[in-house]
């Protein structure tokens, strides 16, 4: 088996730019490819990544992405296009016998997103979406944390926000302001994450009840605009429930609390660590003593850190992605899990959206 997975991206995205130096990071990987819809664009992006990341050899510069799909170089793609055409180059990339990393909200039904990864599956090609979180070492952590009966307790309440205060210009300008491009507006750009979170930490259950609100969309004729502000409620069978707010209006958050029976988690950059060489999150409890007329609360916070880099370095999570996914395509094995995560994301928020009045 070849040492190192060879990757073409599709685009020339900012994202695009972070996920480049994290195959670079990798060690079990190296981009051979880039392809953009123009001609003037694969060269400079690829010159820009190049002079911070260096890949051994130059990647080749496409000014298609049926160039890319065609060449014989070419062993994986990552796909941050549009959610809008996702699902034409993941079913194209899919044919073509690549392993495919999907940028989310990976598509724009549940129905799409299941005829994806079929298409992936029937090929023998790993399909997973591009959450980055999900392979922090934090996480893996936290789970040790939650399934120790003791910090935690059961989790009966998860609630957490993830919202971006976005400038007039972004509506005018970014994707993310065009419903037909980007269909599921900040629910898809930020809320993926929270109801992610709430998914895993159920262990992958499927919530029994599943509402939503929008709060707010964009200032477009009806039926153009994008969702700018949303609230979600889960219900999960066995007593856990957990809500969410993503927004496109308020200050930039991305916190998440998850509560027990026996203390809480509170983490406050879920999704993006903060800038640093560890990540964290903290475990809380008080005890509510009275003594006489005195009445107080006595806290109990344990700091859990995990050695960690945050952005740009071989072990950051966006690192951790590319290599765990380089890994699995090379072993010449398929993990079902990853696709029946997204699977599962994918019809969550679906149907939040639908629950808050938009079909």
């Amino acid at each position: 088996m070849p040492s190192k997975l060879r990757w073409g991206i599709l685009g020339a995205a900012n994202i695009a730019k972070k996920n480049w130096k994290a195959i670079w990071n990798a060690g079990n990987s190296i981009v051979s490819a880039v392809a953009s819809r123009s001609a003037d664009r694969s060269a400079p992006f690829i010159a820009e990544c190049q002079e911070e990341a260096p890949m051994p050899s130059v990647p080749a510069a496409f000014s298609t992405y049926e160039e890319l799909l065609a060449s014989k170089n070419v062993d994986a793609v990552y796909i941050p296009v549009p959610t809008g055409v996702r699902k034409e180059w993941v079913l194209r990339a899919a044919t073509a016998g690549k392993h495919v990393v999907c940028e989310k909200p990976c598509a724009v039904t549940a129905g799409d997103l299941r005829e994806m990864i079929e298409a992936c599956r029937r090929n023998h090609v790993q399909f997973m979406d591009g959450v980055m979180f999900r392979h922090s070492r934090r996480l893996a952590r936290l789970r040790e944390v939650l399934d120790d009966g003791q910090s935690v307790g059961a989790v009966k309440r998860i609630t957490s926000a993830f919202s971006y205060g976005a400038d007039p210009e972004f509506f005018a300008t970014d994707i993310r302001g065009n419903s037909r491009l980007e269909p599921h507006g900040c629910v898809g750009d930020l809320g993926w994450y929270c109801i992610r979170l709430a998914l895993w930490a159920s262990n992958w259950q499927m919530p029994s009840v599943i509402g939503g609100r929008i709060l707010a969309e964009s200032g477009k004729a009806p039926g153009e605009g994008v969702i700018t502000e949303f609230s979600g409620e889960l219900v999960f069978p066995g007593g856990l429930s957990s809500s969410f707010y993503c927004s496109f209006v308020a200050e930039n958050q991305q916190w998440a609390n998850l509560s027990g029976t026996r203390g809480y988690v509170q983490m406050n950059d879920f999704v993006l660590p903060v800038v640093g060489t560890e990540t964290a999150f903290e475990v809380h409890k008080y005890d509510f003593k009275k003594k006489g007329c005195d009445f107080r609360m006595e806290p109990n916070i344990q700091r859990v850190t995990v050695p960690e880099h945050s952005h740009g370095h071989a072990d950051s999570q966006e690192t951790n992605l590319f290599r765990n996914f380089a890994e699995q395509a090379l072993s010449g094995k398929l993990n079902e899990q990853w696709p029946e995560e997204a699977m599962k994301t994918q019809t969550v928020m679906c149907e939040s959206i639908k629950a808050g009045g938009k079909r």
